[in-house]
């Protein structure tokens, strides 16, 4: 007797039903994206303050290190950095010593997720070598100030791990505002209209 084919696919909230395995970009939301995203907490939730550090706000945070990297870029690069992460609404936030313990083909199924939100906003799966390196630098420099400020890193295992920040150019205020961890809904809603703005704008 053959073996029923075991399920590959999620229900969203919004009633879409996702392939893991082969996403549509048709089936990709950004309400299922920000809903996942800002329940989603980075550093396996290992970080301090009253709410988990969410990849929603961590997207966020990558965006803002992003444009003070690159100050010329344009909206359809800042959003391909906005949505880096986008994958982890339906994989979960994985630390890095872990997908590197599992391998197999976690990254595979995860590169084929981002390319189908990239396609659901109108972007290209893949986006040119150069602006990939651009976003990595940006989510390094996120991950080095999550460390230090949030999970108890010291600053020279930071920069070990995860280079020497560069981006000097927040003020104490805003960085604050970027790094302090935000309510579910916050996280939400702030990442919500990021994507909305960048999206108008890439059609404008």
């Amino acid at each position: 007797m053959a073996r029923a084919k075991e399920r590959a696919w999620q229900r969203m909230l919004s009633g879409r039903r996702l392939d893991l395995l082969d996403p549509s970009p048709l089936d990709v939301e950004l309400s299922d994206i920000a809903h996942g995203l800002a329940r989603v907490a980075r550093w396996n939730g290992q970080t301090l303050g009253d709410y988990p550090f969410s990849v929603a706000q961590h997207s966020v945070l990558v965006l803002e290190l992003f444009k003070a990297l690159n100050p010329g870029a344009d909206a359809r690069a800042q959003l391909y950095a906005l949505l880096h992460d986008a994958p982890e609404y339906v994989t979960g936030d994985l630390i890095s010593p872990f997908k590197s313990a599992i391998g197999g083909n976690y990254k595979e199924v995860e590169n084929r997720l981002l390319g189908a939100v990239y396609l659901r906003f109108s972007l290209g799966a893949l986006p040119p070598p150069a602006l990939t390196r651009q976003i990595k630098k940006a989510d390094k420099e996120a991950a080095y100030f999550e460390a230090v400020n949030l999970a108890s890193f010291d600053a020279d295992e930071g920069r070990r791990l995860f280079g020497e920040p560069t981006v000097v150019a927040f003020d104490i205020e805003a960085f604050d505002r970027l790094i302090r961890p935000w309510p579910t809904r916050e996280a939400h809603d702030i990442f919500v209209a990021a994507v909305e703005n960048l999206v108008a704008a890439v059609h404008n």
